[in-house]
């Protein structure tokens, strides 16, 4: 689901809460190295995201969180921040040509440049806790 999360607002958090969990508490951050991505340069989006990257000139970049039930794919337009709440079992990433990985969830996607080994790296992260955290059960979800 693609929300607006400028502002604080006790609905929004709980639906983000509900989808990809609560943050990861500090002390397992420390021992993850970290749960943010480097800065992601968005290459292509889908259409709903497309518009609102549009509508100013900066570059298209995003960054990724790491929640302990899926992932929140972050950017900014004009002076909005909106997130891409993505759940793990609706996760899918695909590596394309010349270093682009899209991010895809139902009719959402973004495509972003992974030429840099940190950003590597950081995906192999992503896949590797998704791969710890996916439920087993669909009573699990």
């Amino acid at each position: 689901m693609l929300l607006n999360v400028s502002y604080s607002d006790k609905n929004i958090t709980k639906k983000i809460d509900d989808a990809v969990g609560k943050p990861i508490p500090l002390k397992e951050r420390w021992a993850m190295g970290g749960i943010g991505s480097p800065k992601l340069h968005i290459t292509e989006a889908s259409v709903e995201i497309n518009n609102l990257l549009i509508l100013d000139n900066n570059l298209n970049t995003c960054n990724i969180e790491l929640r302990p039930k899926g992932i929140i794919v972050g950017f900014r337009s004009r002076l909005e921040s909106y997130g891409l709440i993505i759940p793990y079992y609706k996760l899918n990433v695909y590596k394309g040509e010349m270093s682009i990985r899209s991010i895809y969830m139902d009719h959402y996607f973004i495509k972003v440049r992974t030429d840099t080994k940190a950003i590597q790296k950081f995906f192999r992260k992503m896949l590797d806790h998704r791969a710890n955290n996916l439920p087993t059960n669909i009573e699990d979800l």
